[in-house]
């Protein structure tokens, strides 16, 4: 069981922490912290765009339209934190 939870827990390990750091470069860049306008945080804020969209786009057509405010990357990091703390281990173990 070990084999197939230890590489399934990484992959939501690198998931959570991709996510809370695009969370939080989100709130930077919309309190004007950091520029889109310098050349490294335009390619790490669009990398990261590109890597998590196809994970937010089905969120998004579940939940409903709250336009000021995209619940989808908290409804993701709420699956994937129950998925990695809570529903894994009772599986596997």
């Amino acid at each position: 069981m070990m084999a197939i939870y230890g590489p399934l827990k990484l992959i939501l390990d690198v998931a959570f922490f991709i996510m809370l750091v695009h969370i939080i470069m989100s709130w930077l860049i919309s309190f004007q912290v950091l520029n889109l306008g310098q050349q490294v945080v335009a390619q790490i804020w669009y990398g990261l765009n590109r890597l998590l969209e196809p994970i937010y786009t089905p969120i998004r057509r579940i939940l409903p339209d709250t336009r000021p405010l995209d619940l989808a990357p908290l409804a993701v990091f709420i699956i994937i934190i129950s998925l990695r703390d809570y529903i894994l281990p009772s599986i596997l173990f």
